[in-house]
Order: structure tokens, then C-alpha cells, then sequence
């Protein structure tokens, strides 16, 4: 820091300033995108080991260049398979000297529309563990200035990450106009309405130039997919010459004074750089060297003086103006629109096969997590815990990698979705191995009784106690199930929805948290009046004619109903489509109309602006996507399914749409509150006509005015009022990622899903969610012909919002972490009934959700001054895994003003409710990412132009040394090291 006031003090005392100097931080950085246009393999091989070499080269020899660095993955492939010993000494000195700087510092640069909050805390952790572990460095500075919106969930998070200052771009064209003209462009964010001062920010927005210093490049340009063997890029940029300098001066010159009056203070941040910049920095470094040198030579003349710095180098100097700056309340920056006819609202639903695998993966990891955590503090047999680490590891990675704002977004090309994919499916198929090795531990096997069926261990990953309907499938229509005692467990079959030839076995089960049950499923061989063996009950299948759709609005007379002791729906038999609800707590019937319908979307540029992976553009409004429907009623003890065919003509003999609607009959009480208060409702989309864009219309004779309520990030919701403007129907567009919910005075309708999705309220009591949307329209040369059945899953709640609000938040999490199925076959040396182990749950109360328990295995000591200690000995020889530190976080479901009951603080004693998994003797509680003790984190304040009195406690509610007890507030995420005694 002090070398940049030097430089500047210095080149400030070469002549007589003019007082109104405007002064230039010069941050040069590459915008590398982790799948985008190419794969990671083919962009490492192309570009980005030049840039880190080449980078580390440059800055080696010349002392006043710097340099920042932002996403891990990249950054660690080169380090562990490319860079030198030499070259990693050098980075430590240009770390070490502040001249190499790490931003951000996740594994990716996140998308910040349509990941989840747990993805994104997973991302960010992988990446400062890394530089943690690597460097012994935490990242205080964001740069998340491509994702397209803003979240209010990010400020949060940086906050309870240590960040001191956060830098965003990409928000509306309008509004960021507004804010320029209006000297908005810095505030302290308070992203959480719960949180304020508490976990409140520095924000910086990029002004209209974005993070690209375009037209001052002399990088020449990347090659794909391999560079040019004599190392000769082709070059398009003229160099700064003695001709042509003084041109070079007046354009930047001139942009510099152009964007410093949207500041308060004369200090400008000049992003040097964009997309693949920097693979050639010495040829970069060197014009920007000579420019720099000649406008802070003739600063009376420019009016300008240049330098160049890091973040931490320019907010410091930021800092310590002191300057008060205005308070942004909750309110987030979604969505993004680059023009009056391109809001990129279209990428919430892109390749939505993928954003649901990517959540799956995120569920499986999760569950994965638990499991491996309880099995390592419990005594175990044979299997390999490194081997078990390194499963979970290949998927932390995978998961963290597809939250990139180019991936989990669906904007790139179809070569490097197939590498996402292929990512994810073999993370995933390590951790189902590790988790079916740990049952093997748990249930070795024994010569048992004759073969047939199989064995289902359902584990409840959730630190709650939950009742559900399992679904599995068995070949055998007779079937009896029994529990590890050998008890009957009440269950269904019914036909297949997916097969003919296989039937659905639904079983309730009611699982303590963090435990497992064990069920034995096999073909039944009772005979006539033998009742000592209980099958399960057969359901009955009603079939339901298609009927056409019907181009007037007259209500039906002819209806039936199905229900459970929540809810009765009403059919309409005349058209096949739902007519109503009606809600026992409040007795109040609601209408309720749902079906597929579909944009038209333009593919031709031609005729104007187009529909294409980022952005959304209609003209006209959706249309049916159907013209008949057909029906079936699956009804049984425990479930009745509705199952609706949505048929694109007359004459199609397959549905191009289909709807699967759950009611569930289970134990009364609080066991089975939440699978009561639902109607769950699977999807299958597609495959659809070229450019189309299909949604999930439900219309309902609630009184909403179009205001609709969507969630960021399955953190927290946003009210989002109905906006006039030229691009209507896209710009009303909003992510969901896991909730959004429309009301009246009297009730609400919440829907619940378990992966992003687009959603609107185009019309009054109106909710749509976009499924699906296949399209053929480049933008730089990708595109999204996606072919897919896309298989989604929306849970529908309703009741007055005394009821849904209670119930909605713990319903969303149980929809993300729903219960995982292993399957084993019974054989000659499976026993069928093991004794039962003994398992203690582990049962957090209802407002506190387990947001992680986990062996990450990390090696670095929890002691900071240790850590550098032994970072600085050079140890030889590579560091051992802690597997003695298990990492947890809990995160406060509700808003302090949302529930009487769930929204007050609550106080939880974590030796007593841990003390199902073992003895604990040390608790340390840990910065977001657990790089920091957070008795030692100290962020900065900033001043605001908020009175003081309103400003509120910025303190963190620390652990007190030695005590197991804390009370954690609405909203708050708490971090720990927990340390169990060794058995």
C-alpha cells in the first residue's frame, strides 16, 4: 500500500498540480471464464497458462506492476501441473509483497441469479481454502463483475466472509445511468433486512464501461485450440508509438474525466483488461508503461494522474478519505437488462437439465457429507477414509465449478455443457459409492435367508426428524415391506407413471435426523387367508378420456375431487384440468387453474430482437401449448397421484407435456404437518418445437396485483411489483431459485422448487414458471437447440400466511435434501434382518437448518500465527488431512419479523444436541469460509451518510472461550470448528 502513496506523493511533487487532478488506480486483471466458449482443458491450452506465466514473468522484473487474480480453478491447475518451483518461489515474493493479488478468491466467479446459497458458500470455501492452506492469505476484496444481476444474498455472504469491499457491474442500463448522474455509484449495502449493520458492506458498481478498458489492449489475440507453435499471437492493436502517443493520451485522458463525475471522491478504479487479456503481459505492460509515463508527465495538461494498484491499494485509499456515502437497503439488482430490448431474464431457465443436476449433485454432496462425518467419528471397519475424502472432494469440486456465471446459467457451448455434465455424474457416482461402502460397513453381510427383493437404506441428511413417501420401484405387483425389527412399514404399489412393465412402491417413513432406516422389500408369498404376512396395499387407477381444450371460459359443473386432511382438489372432467382448492385450516376453496403454455420466440435478428441462452424477448403472449388432455387418478391409502397428459395436437400419440400431482395421507400431529401441507408436482417437458419457450401457468381469483414475492438464493425473499416497461413481459422476470409465492389478504400460494427457474406474475392472482426453451439463435456462437425432456419438480402450498409462512421455509429445505435411497439385492449371504444399531439422532430445533456437517480435510492449523509459522518452514514432504476438525454451519431460517414463533433467536448448546455423533470437547467458530477466527476479524467500517443512531451494532455474536452455547438470530449463517474426543 504505501508504495502506490509514494508513487503518487512523488509524481504528485514532479510539478504544480491542479487541484482538480483526478487520480487513476490502474488495476490490470483477465476475465477467464471456466467454460464459456471453450473447456477448461481447451482453455488452459490455449490461453491461460500463458497468462499466469507470463504474468509471474513480468512482474518479477518490473516493481511497480500489479496484478489481481480471481477464480481458483484455473489458477490451481496451472500451480499444481504447470508452474515451476521457481515460478511458485516467485509468487510467494509477489504475494508476500502485495504486488500479486488474490480477489474474490472462490473457486469460480459465481453466478449470483439462479445458484443457491449453500453452492455458493461451497464455492467460495474450496477457493479460500486453497489460498488459506497455499499462501496462508484471505481474500478482503470482491470482483464479482460479470454475473448478470446482482443478488442481495452476495454482500451477506461477503460480509460473514471477512470481505471489507465488494465491487458489482452488470446491473440495469437505466438505472446505472440514474445512479452516475446521481453520484450513487458507492453505498453500504445491507443485503439482509434481518442482518443490517451487522454483516453490512462496501459496494462499488463499475460504471457504464463495465470491467474492459477496450481500445487499450495490445495483448494480440488468443488462438484456439492451440497456441501457435513460434509463439507468434496475431496482433490487431496498433502499439503506442511517439506518432501516435498523444492520441493514445487524449482517449484515456478523456474517459478518465468523463467517468470522475459520477464519484464522490477524485479516485477513479480503471479496470485494465477483459476476457483472455494478459497471455502476453510484457507487450501489455510495456505500452501501458510508456502512456502512463507520458500523461503523468504533462498532468497540467491531462488533468490526470496514473498508477497502478490492486484493490486492497485503492480501497485503502478509498478508506481513508473518509468520505460518507449513502445506505442501500435489501433490495437486490435483478433483473439485468443491457438495453431497453435485452433483459437477460432467459438464462434463469437455459439448460434446465443441467441446473437440475447440478442441485441433485449439490444434494447428493450434502447428504454425502453427513454420512462420511458421522461414519469417521464412529468406529468403523475397513474402509479407507483418504479414499472417502477424495470422493467427496471430486464432487465438492464439480459443484463449486458449475456455479460459474457461464455454466449453471446454461450460456455456453454444447461441447462444454457436456463437460459439466460429465463432471457432475462422476462426482456423483463416487459419493453414492463411498455411501453404499459406509452401509456395507453398517450391515456386513451374513449367510441369511433365500434370495429375492432387496435391501433400501433411506438416510435423512436433514438435522430434523422427517416423514415422507419414498418412491422405488419393483418388478412385482405383491410385494410385503418390513423395517430392520422386521415389522410391516405401510406402503403402496401402483403402475409405473414412467414404465409399463415395473410398478411404484410408495412407503412412509418417518426417519430421526441425521439417521437412516432400514427397510426389506420383497415379492409376497402369502397364501390365501394367511395373515401374519401385510402386503402392501394396491392402489386403484381411474381413467379419464382426453378432452379437447376449450376456447371459452365457461366453469365446468362436472368435477371431481381427491383429497387428504389438508387439502381437496377439484377437477374439472370436461376439461381435465384442475378447478379449485380448498384449504382445511383456513375453509377456504381457492380457484385454481394450471397448465403448459409458450412463448414464441424470434430466431431472426432481422425481425428484431431475438430470444437466446441469456436473454428472454417477447412480443406477443404466451399461448397454449396443447390442444387435449388426458387424465388418470392413481388413488391408494397413502397417496392419490393425478396424472395429466398434455397432447401438442389431436392426433399426437406421445404428450409433449406431463403433470404428476401428489397428495399424502400421513400420522397426524407434527410428524407429518409438512407432507400433509403440500401438493407435490413432477414435470416432464419436451422434447419441444424450435424456438419455444415453455412455462407452468397457475391462475388463481387471489386478488394479488401482480405483485409477486421470488426468493435470492433460497436465502431470503424479494418483493417484486409490477413494472411498466417498452420489453414488458422480460423484464417482469425474475429468478426463483428455490421459492416464489403470490397472496391477498387472505391467502397464499407458494411454490417450491428444487432447482432455478424463471417466474412472473404477468397478470392479477397469475404465478408462471419457465420449464424449458429450446432456440436457434447464435450469440457469439452459442447456442441452445436443446432437444431434452426436461424432469423438474414444484411443491404447491396454500393457506393463509400464518400457515405458509411457518411452513414454507422448513418445506423448501426438505424439497432440497430429500431423503436418499441405497439399494442392495438380497442374496444367499444377505441376512434379512440385522440387528438393529443403535442410532442417536441429531435434532436441531425447527428454525435452525444444518447448512453443512463435514470432514473437509483440510491441512492448515485453525491458529493463523501457527499457520504462517509453518507455511514459512518450508515444510517438505506434503501436509496430512485433519480428519479430527469437523466443519458445521447453521443458518436461521427466518426474518426477525416473519413468524411470532420461528423468527426469535434461538439458543442451542452444540455439545448436548452433537452428542449423537460423539463427545465434543472444542468449539472455534470461524468466518464464513473458516479461514478466519472471527475474534480476530476485524472489518472495516465505512462512514455513511445515515445518522449515527440509526446505524446500528456491527458486532459479530462470538463464541465465548470455552462455552458451548450460543443463540443465533434471524438470518444469521454461524460458522464452526467442532472438535470431537478421539474414541
Amino acid at each position: 500500500m504505501g508504495s502506490v502513496l509514494t508513487q503518487l506523493l512523488l509524481l504528485w511533487l514532479l510539478g504544480t498540480q491542479p487541484e482538480a487532478t483526478i487520480r487513476v488506480f490502474v488495476v490490470p486483471h483477465s476475465h477467464l471464464d471456466v467454460g464459456w466458449l471453450h473447456t477448461v482443458q481447451g482453455s488452459t491450452q490455449a490461453y491461460v497458462t500463458t497468462v499466469y506465466t507470463s504474468v509471474v514473468e513480468d512482474l518479477t522484473r518490473n516493481k511497480q506492476h500489479r496484478f489481481i487474480i480471481v477464480d481458483q480453478e484455473f489458477f490451481r491447475l496451472w500451480w499444481d501441473g504447470v508452474a515451476s518451483a521457481k515460478q511458485k518461489v516467485q509468487v510467494r515474493q509477489l504475494v508476500d509483497q502485495g504486488r500479486l493479488e488474490f480477489v474474490l478468491g472462490g473457486q469460480v466467479m459465481h453466478d449470483e441469479a439462479v445458484t443457491h446459497v449453500d453452492d455458493q458458500i461451497l464455492q467460495l470455501t474450496e477457493g479460500h481454502r486453497f489460498l488459506y492452506e497455499t499462501f496462508g492469505i484471505r481474500p478482503q476484496f470482491s470482483w464479482q463483475v460479470d454475473s448478470f444481476g446482482a443478488s442481495a444474498t452476495t454482500p451477506t455472504l461477503f460480509a460473514l466472509a471477512g470481505f471489507n469491499g465488494h465491487i458489482i457491474s452488470r446491473i440495469d442500463y437505466d438505472l446505472k445511468e440514474t445512479m452516475q448522474q446521481d453520484q450513487e455509484m458507492q453505498f453500504v449495502w445491507r443485503g439482509s433486512r434481518s442482518l443490517l449493520a451487522q454483516q453490512e458492506i462496501f459496494t462499488h458498481v463499475l460504471d457504464e464501461n463495465g470491467y474492459c478498458s477496450k481500445g487499450f489492449y495490445w495483448n494480440e489475440k488468443a488462438v484456439f485450440p492451440d497456441p501457435p507453435w513460434d509463439g507468434m499471437y496475431p496482433n490487431q492493436t496498433v502499439p503506442v508509438t511517439l506518432s501516435n502517443i498523444q492520441r493514445y493520451a487524449n482517449t484515456l485522458s478523456y474517459n478518465v474525466r468523463k467517468r470522475a463525475p459520477w464519484f464522490l471522491t477524485p479516485h477513479i478504479l480503471w479496470p485494465w483488461g477483459c476476457d483472455r487479456q494478459f497471455f502476453n503481459a510484457s507487450v501489455q505492460f510495456a505500452n501501458m508503461d510508456y502512456l502512463m509515463g507520458y500523461i503523468n508527465k504533462h498532468v497540467s495538461q491531462f488533468g490526470v494522474l496514473m498508477v497502478y494498484a490492486t484493490l486492497s491499494e485503492y480501497f485503502q485509499t478509498l478508506h481513508s478519505e473518509h468520505e460518507p456515502v449513502q445506505v442501500r437497503d435489501h433490495r437486490d439488482f435483478l433483473p439485468y437488462s443491457s438495453d431497453m430490448f435485452h433483459s437477460w431474464t432467459g438464462f434463469y431457465a437455459s439448460r434446465s437439465g443441467l441446473k437440475g443436476l447440478a442441485r441433485r449433485a449439490s444434494a447428493l454432496l450434502y447428504a454425502g457429507e453427513s454420512m462420511f462425518t458421522r461414519f469417521m467419528l464412529a468406529p468403523h471397519r475397513f474402509l479407507d477414509r483418504a479414499w472417502g475424502l477424495q470422493q467427496l472432494q471430486k464432487l465438492r469440486w464439480a459443484v463449486s465449478e458449475v456455479q460459474h456465471h457461464e455454466a449453471i446459467t446454461g450460456a455456453h457451448t454444447p461441447k462444454v455443457s457436456d463437460m459439466f455434465v460429465g463432471r457432475l455424474n462422476n462426482g456423483m457416482h463416487g459419493v453414492q459409492k463411498l455411501m453404499s461402502a459406509i452401509v456395507q460397513d453398517r450391515f456386513p453381510a451374513h449367510t441369511g435367508l433365500e434370495p429375492g427383493g432387496y435391501v433400501a437404506v433411506i438416510y435423512n441428511p436433514l438435522a430434523w426428524t422427517v416423514t415422507t413417501i419414498v418412491t422405488l420401484t419393483v418388478d412385482f405387483p405383491k410385494v410385503s415391506v418390513t423395517d430392520e425389527s422386521g415389522h410391516p412399514v405401510p406402503a403402496q404399489v401402483q403402475n409405473s407413471k414412467e414404465m409399463p412393465s415395473v410398478y411404484d412402491l410408495l412407503v412412509l417413513t418417518t426417519i430421526p435426523g441425521l439417521s437412516y432406516r432400514y427397510y426389506v422389500i420383497k415379492p409376497s408369498r402369502r397364501a390365501k387367508g394367511d395373515t401374519q404376512v401385510t402386503e402392501a396395499t394396491m392402489a386403484n387407477t381411474k381413467q379419464f378420456g382426453r378432452r379437447p381444450r376449450r376456447h371459452d371460459s365457461s366453469v365446468g359443473r362436472r368435477l371431481v375431487h381427491v383429497e387428504n386432511d389438508c387439502y381437496s382438489v377439484f377437477l374439472d372432467k370436461d376439461t381435465n384440468l384442475m378447478q379449485s382448492i380448498w384449504e382445511r385450516q383456513s375453509n377456504q376453496t381457492i380457484q385454481v387453474t394450471q397448465q403448459f403454455m409458450e412463448y414464441e420466440a424470434n430466431g431472426d435478428e432481422d425481425q428484431g430482437p431475438i430470444s437466446d441462452n441469456y436473454v428472454f424477448t417477447s412480443s406477443e403472449t404466451a399461448k397454449p401449448a396443447w390442444e387435449t388432455v388426458g387424465m388418470e387418478i392413481v388413488e391408494g391409502e397413502l397417496v392419490t397421484e393425478i396424472r395429466q397428459y398434455f397432447y401438442r395436437t389431436v392426433n399426437d400419440r406421445d404428450p409433449t407435456y406431463t403433470v404428476y400431482s401428489r397428495l399424502a395421507r400421513g400420522p397426524p400431529g407434527a410428524d407429518g404437518e409438512l407432507l400433509c401441507h403440500r401438493i407435490e408436482q413432477e414435470y416432464r417437458v419436451g422434447p419441444l418445437e424450435l424456438n419455444r419457450e415453455a412455462i407452468w401457468r397457475t391462475s388463481t381469483n387471489l386478488n394479488t396485483a401482480r405483485v409477486l414475492y421470488s426468493d435470492n438464493n433460497g436465502y431470503q425473499m424479494q418483493r417484486r411489483a409490477y413494472k411498466h416497461h417498452e420489453n414488458n413481459i422480460a423484464r417482469n422476470y425474475y429468478p426463483m431459485t428455490q421459492s416464489a409465492f403470490i397472496q391477498d389478504r387472505q391467502s397464499r400460494l407458494v411454490l417450491l422448487s428444487e432447482q432455478a427457474h424463471g417466474v412472473s406474475s404477468q397478470g392479477n392472482g397469475q404465478m408462471e414458471v419457465m420449464l424449458h426453451r429450446r432456440l436457434w439463435a447464435l450469440s457469439v456462437n452459442v447456442t441452445l437447440n436443446d432437444t431434452s425432456v426436461v424432469h423438474s419438480v414444484l411443491w404447491l402450498l396454500l393457506g393463509p400466511s400464518t400457515l405458509t409462512r411457518d411452513l414454507g421455509q422448513r418445506s423448501g429445505v426438505a424439497l432440497q435434501h430429500r431423503p436418499v435411497v441405497l439399494i442392495r439385492e438380497l442374496s444367499e449371504t444377505a441376512r434379512i434382518h440385522p440387528h438393529p444399531q443403535h442410532q442417536e439422532a441429531v435434532t436441531l430445533p425447527p428454525s435452525i437448518h444444518l447448512q453443512i456437517l463435514s470432514i473437509p480435510g483440510w491441512t492448515y492449523n485453525s491458529n493463523h500465527t501457527k499457520h504462517v509459522k509453518n507455511l514459512r518452514k518450508d515444510n517438505k514432504g506434503e501436509a496430512k488431512a485433519e480428519f479430527r476438525r469437523v466443519l458445521l454451519r447453521l443458518h436461521h431460517l427466518y426474518e426477525a419479523d416473519e413468524d411470532p414463533v420461528r423468527s426469535q433467536p434461538v439458543t442451542v448448546n452444540l455439545q448436548s444436541v452433537l452428542q449423537g455423533l460423539g463427545s465434543v470437547v472444542s468449539v472455534e467458530e470461524r468466518s464464513l469460509t473458516g479461514t478466519w477466527d472471527v475474534s480476530t476479524l476485524h472489518r472495516w467500517r465505512w462512514p455513511t451518510q445515515e445518522p449515527g443512531y440509526l446505524r446500528g451494532n456491527s458486532s459479530h455474536p462470538s463464541l465465548h472461550p470455552g462455552s458451548f452455547t450460543i443463540t443465533i438470530h434471524p438470518k444469521e449463517i454461524r460458522t464452526f470448528f467442532i472438535y470431537f474426543k478421539e474414541r
